[in-house]
């Protein structure tokens, strides 16, 4: 066993690194702008209360922390891309107009409340035109939390390795059947190394990308499960579930379960889920009971 890399020990740190970053963004992007913006009513000498700024800023903050898990969803299902933006970026208009009115709604919600409590009214005033405002600042806010997602991912990608097909060269033949690859080019950290087919353990579709097991490591590759499964040998790979793919070789037994699923257990002690639509066909194909 190769000693575990940076991305391995990163693993266990990764959910708490992730939601702390936006927990600690927003908050303190609300504590500053709450200072901010009460020196200016102080200096311009406004007839308000120092709560007030606090609670405009703060429901702002806390509403758009509420919303990253909606857009960390919608990024993963609709990823934008070099190749593609320009098709995605029509549907990510939409998302931030769809983020912009929750995000209003629910910091109108919190003032509300917040006033309420305090003994007073809160009024937003006209909601198209207030809108129209909110929404220009929030398009920006949007596409910078787009933006950081995709950064984020794509350097989790690099970090971790991340595979392509080997395509067809500009001049000649191909080096091997593109229809049947051999071998998937993997890039990690600017260096570029060459995987056999026959070395993948098994492969689980995870969003937009299909993570290719080899050697204890996972690498994506861009592709869906369906569309990779018709490009690995039939005699070597056989679907288990609808998220999951396995090299038969490194089928150890398969454990039966009342459900009528099953699990496929590994030479390497990997227990992999089997689907009832999938276990016929894997014990047809060389599976062991």
């Amino acid at each position: 066993m190769s000693p575990p890399t940076f991305y391995q020990r990163y693993q266990p740190w990764r959910r708490f690194t992730e939601i702390g970053f936006w927990v600690v963004q927003y908050l303190a992007s609300g504590l500053a702008n709450s200072i901010t913006v009460n020196m200016d009513v102080r200096r311009q000498h406004l007839d308000f209360s120092a709560w007030q700024p606090m609670v405009w800023e703060t429901s702002s903050a806390l509403a758009a922390l509420a919303l990253v898990p909606a857009v960390v969803w919608f990024t993963r299902r609709f990823p934008l891309h070099v190749d593609d933006w320009r098709r995605l970026l029509p549907l990510h208009l939409l998302g931030s107009l769809a983020w912009s009115m929750l995000h209003v709604a629910g910091m109108v919600a919190i003032r509300k409340l917040a006033y309420a409590s305090a003994g007073d009214s809160y009024d937003f005033g006209s909601w198209w035109r207030e809108f129209g405002y909110e929404y220009l600042k929030d398009v920006r806010s949007y596409a910078g939390m787009v933006l950081t997602i995709e950064g984020y991912r794509l350097l989790l990608r690099r970090l971790q390795g991340e595979a392509m097909l080997l395509s067809l060269p500009d001049e000649g033949p191909p080096v091997e059947p593109v229809d049947r690859p051999e071998r998937f080019l993997v890039r990690k950290l600017g260096r570029e190394f060459l995987v056999a087919a026959a070395d993948i353990e098994w492969l689980q579709a995870a969003g937009n990308y299909v993570n290719l097991r080899v050697r204890h490591h996972d690498y994506p590759l861009r592709s869906t499960i369906a569309g990779i499964e018709a490009k690995l040998d039939p005699d070597c790979f056989v679907r288990i579930h609808r998220s999951y793919i396995v090299n038969l070789s490194q089928v150890a037994s398969i454990e039966p379960l009342d459900s009528g699923d099953a699990r496929v257990h590994l030479r390497d002690a990997t227990v992999l889920p089997c689907s009832r639509r999938y276990r016929a066909g894997l014990r047809a194909r060389g599976g062991v009971e």
